[in-house]
C-alpha cells in the first residue's frame, strides 16, 4: 500500500507537462496514481451496494454494454480525496480555458466551493462512479454532462490490469474541430494509471486564433475478462 497522502503523491507529478499536454491535445496520463491494493480495493466496492445511490445497465439506454454504478453521499475516503485533490490543482487550468473560450465562468479554489454552487443550482446527486464490463461490452462516445454547472476536466483511474484481468477495452478519446473530421486518440492506460481529459469543449489555438474542439470518451469492445475502472467527475448532476 502507497504510503503517501494523495496530495502528497500529487505534489511529485509534473504539473507543467501535463498542461502543456492537456492544451495540446486533450488529455495526460498520470501513471500508477493508485497502487495495486488501492485499484482491487476500490473495485471491490462494486458489491457493497449501500455505498451506490444508483445502477445503470448501459443497454437499456442506448449507452453501450456494461453497466455503472454511481457512489452515494458520504463518498468512500479515497474517492473524495481524489475528488478534492486533483480539483485543487486542475482549477487554474479549468478557468485559464474558461476565458480562452471567452466564457464568464470562474472555478473556484476549492472543491467544497464548488460543490456548493453545483448543490445551489439543483445539482445535488454525487458523480463519482465505478464502471464494469465484460466480454463483448463497450461504452460508446459520450459526454458526462449533468446540468449547467461542468467543470471542463474529469479522471478516469483503470482498477484492472490489461491483458491480465481483460482484453481489448481500450479508453477512446475523439476530438472535433470546426468542419474537419474527427481525430482519435487511443489511452495506453495500466492499472492504477489516471487519465485527465477534457470532458467537453477545450480551446485550441488555431492559425485565425482560438477555437472550440469537442471532445467525447468510450471504451472499445471488451475481448474477454472483465474491466473496471474509477470516474472521477468534479461536478454534481440533477
Amino acid at each position: 500500500m502507497n504510503q503517501l497522502g494523495m496530495d502528497a503523491r500529487l505534489e511529485t507529478l509534473d504539473w507543467v507537462s501535463a498542461s502543456a499536454r492537456l492544451d495540446g491535445q486533450g488529455w495526460a496520463i498520470f501513471e500508477k496514481l493508485l497502487d495495486t491494493d488501492e485499484c482491487r480495493a476500490t473495485a471491490n466496492l462494486y458489491e457493497d451496494q449501500p455505498r451506490f445511490r444508483s445502477r445503470v445497465v448501459m443497454a437499456q439506454h442506448g449507452y453501450g454494454r456494461g453497466e455503472y454504478r454511481y457512489f452515494a453521499y458520504p463518498l468512500p475516503p479515497l474517492v473524495a480525496e481524489l475528488r478534492t485533490t486533483l480539483y485543487a490543482r486542475l482549477a487554474p487550468l479549468a478557468n485559464r480555458w474558461s476565458e480562452a473560450l471567452r466564457s464568464p465562468v470562474r472555478y473556484p479554489d476549492s472543491h467544497a466551493e464548488f460543490i456548493a454552487r453545483c448543490h445551489q443550482a439543483g445539482q445535488t446527486r454525487p458523480t463519482p462512479l465505478l464502471l464494469r464490463y465484460g466480454a463483448d461490452d463497450y461504452n460508446r462516445l459520450h459526454q458526462d454532462l449533468y446540468g449547467d454547472h461542468l467543470f471542463p476536466l474529469q479522471v478516469a483511474i483503470l482498477l484492472s490490469e490489461p491483458q491480465v484481468d481483460f482484453a481489448g477495452g481500450e479508453f477512446v478519446l475523439t476530438a472535433q474541430r470546426p468542419r474537419m473530421q474527427s481525430r482519435v486518440d487511443v489511452l495506453p492506460l495500466r492499472r492504477g494509471d489516471a487519465a485527465v481529459f477534457a470532458v467537453d469543449r477545450r480551446p485550441v489555438q488555431g492559425t485565425r486564433g482560438i477555437h472550440r474542439v469537442q471532445m467525447r470518451h468510450g471504451v472499445s469492445r471488451v475481448l474477454c475478462g472483465q474491466r473496471t475502472a474509477l470516474g472521477v467527475i468534479f461536478h454534481d448532476a440533477r
